[in-house]
């Protein structure tokens, strides 16, 4: 059985996970409030990540201590790059062949950490499960869209959660294709 693939990701409330440029500063504001809107539980729940080259170089400028010790991390990534961690692989394969690879070591939950390509490739292939959204009271305009990908897809919502600082979490299922109307 493969192992369920979560995208787990905050936006803004037009739709864009990073500005133009990557950038993510707009959500400063939410990480400094000291609520996690779920993030550890949601992390604890996952053992494994499949991650994209741009999120991952991302990661790596912010410098300090990679931020995700003791899961086993795929990047998929088509130059080299240096791993940040023991934990960190990085692959020029297929998503699928990232998501067996990540089931072969053990993981079950896996977390599609980013970017928008990645997601967008994930899902066009029919390979995500869940999506955790978390909206962020913010208009950025123009960005890196939620998904880099423009099929239809219908989902089912598992919970929705709010929270005082205005974020929103919406927590989805996507359905089968013959469960598409």
């Amino acid at each position: 059985m493969r192992p369920a693939l979560i995208y787990y990701v905050a936006a803004s409330l037009d739709g864009y996970i990073a500005r133009p440029d990557g950038r993510v500063d707009w959500l400063e504001a939410i990480e400094e409030s000291g609520d996690d809107h779920g993030y550890q539980a949601f992390y604890d729940s996952i053992d494994g990540l499949l991650m994209g080259r741009a999120t991952y170089e991302t990661l790596l400028a912010f410098g300090g201590d990679w931020p995700y010790p003791g899961k086993p991390c795929l990047v998929l990534a088509r130059g080299d790059l240096p791993p940040a961690a023991p934990d960190v692989r990085i692959n020029h394969d297929t998503p699928a062949q990232a998501i067996e690879q990540l089931a072969a070591a053990g993981c079950k939950r896996i977390w599609l950490v980013g970017g928008g390509s990645l997601a967008g490739s994930c899902y066009s292939a029919g390979l995500l499960d869940e999506l955790v959204v978390s909206v962020i009271p913010h208009l950025l305009g123009a960005g890196i869209p939620l998904f880099a990908a423009g099929l239809e897809r219908r989902l089912q919502l598992r919970e929705q959660r709010s929270f005082p600082t205005g974020v929103v979490q919406l927590h989805y299922q996507f359905l089968p294709e013959a469960e598409i109307t």
